[in-house]
């Protein structure tokens, strides 16, 4: 009796995702396929690359997730006429930056208090003119010298575990970060004049240029909260894109 005939098994991927990339990458950055050229559709590249159209359809989509590809449904694929470019911030935590560079980090809450939030905090986050509020005041040191000052306000109708925490051994920062995720961040950065704060625990003269910093979260269209950073003399910020 003739025994029944197997079933195919999928066909195995002899090229990698990543190899995928770089190829394509190689392909757009070297000429052959220049600003606008509509791609070949998936189907035909898993054949030339030798993998499924699942690795094709990653590849591709890690590249449009960095500004060089244009992916639209029944349009293909094509190169950008202008590549997007985005610079991308990580959250941080200012403890793992500080021991990152090799030094010793050690932290102090400046104040505490739980109170309503000021008008101008009201309209930043379209809070009701009663909404209570966490606001922290402190101090991030780099090899015990000052290298951050935190001015923060956070949301206790959105947050109200905040209320009951004292940020004594932990900074609100660290805290935020393992307590609750954020869906939607807003940032800016600007020169500013010292004020009283920064020229006591920074060392800046009064008056002199400050890095600053400001950061608001929100979660499901709540707003978490909202930080003003203040740097010691001469920090800077870089960014890869």
């Amino acid at each position: 009796m003739a025994s029944e005939p197997r079933a195919a098994s999928a066909p195995k991927d002899r090229t990698t995702f990543r190899e995928v990339m770089a190829e394509i990458r190689h392909r757009i950055t070297e000429g052959s396929w220049g600003p606008g050229t509509l791609l070949p559709a998936e189907v035909a590249l898993a054949r030339e690359f030798g993998c499924t159209r699942t690795t094709i359809n990653r590849a591709l989509r890690e590249i449009s997730d960095l500004g060089i590809l244009d992916r639209r449904r029944k349009a293909g694929t094509r190169v950008r006429l202008a590549p997007r470019r985005e610079a991308r911030f990580e959250m941080p935590i200012v403890r793992a930056e500080i021991e990152k560079a090799g030094a010793t980090y050690s932290y102090t809450r400046l104040s505490h208090d739980i109170l309503t939030a000021p008008d101008w905090l009201c309209e930043r986050l379209r809070l009701p003119d009663d909404a209570q509020v966490v606001h922290l005041i402190c101090l991030h040191r780099a090899n015990g010298a000052p290298f951050q000052l935190e001015d923060r306000w956070i949301n206790l109708a959105a947050l109200p575990e905040a209320g009951a925490e004292a940020f004594v051994l932990v900074g609100p920062n660290e805290w935020l970060v393992a307590t609750v995720p954020y869906s939607e961040v807003e940032i800016s950065f600007q020169a500013e004049a010292a004020d009283a704060l920064a020229a006591a625990h920074l060392g800046h003269p009064s008056g002199a240029p400050v890095f600053v910093a400001e950061r608001t979260t929100w979660w499901k269209g709540a707003p978490i909260t909202h930080v003003r950073l203040c740097y010691r003399p001469g920090h800077r910020m870089t960014t890869h894109y």
